[in-house]
């Protein structure tokens, strides 16, 4: 799979994971964040992997910051993005099946009961649903 990864200043660590799990699994990964913890803007970072995404040729996208939060809320507010911040491996399902999230997001600063790469790696094996979900998906759409 081709995936864009983005982080702020307070998840490089956790991205540098998720990259080295990623590539080691055989997926081709753009990394369009930041490799120091000087203080940037998670707005500016999801919307430049929101850009590169909608610009076509990524399977999904993956953004980090501190608490997952803040970065999530940013690239919801881009039209044709559905963020989810994921917490478990259940999170990771779901929001995938039933809401065909494209990116997923986590914090360098959260401790989580499975490790991140297991959790996307159980979002790229779910398949969105369709059906009833569809509809709702299509009112997310139009919120923006």
């Amino acid at each position: 799979m081709r995936i864009v990864i983005a982080n702020d200043h307070g998840a490089v660590a956790l991205k540098q994971e998720i990259v080295t799990a990623l590539r080691a699994a055989g997926h081709e990964v753009t990394n369009l964040g930041v490799d120091t913890e000087e203080s940037v803007d998670y707005p500016d970072i999801a919307r430049r992997a929101a850009a590169a995404y909608l610009a076509g040729g990524y399977d999904f996208g993956i953004l980090c910051c501190g608490s997952g939060i803040g970065i999530s809320i940013a690239a919801n507010k881009v039209r044709g993005i559905r963020c989810a911040q994921v917490f478990d491996l259940y999170t990771a399902q779901m929001c995938k099946r039933h809401n065909n999230a494209n990116f997923i997001a986590f914090g360098g600063r959260v401790t989580y009961p499975v490790p991140v790469p297991a959790m996307i790696a159980a979002y790229m094996e779910a398949e969105y649903e369709g059906g009833r979900h569809q509809r709702r998906v299509d009112k997310l759409d139009e919120l923006c």
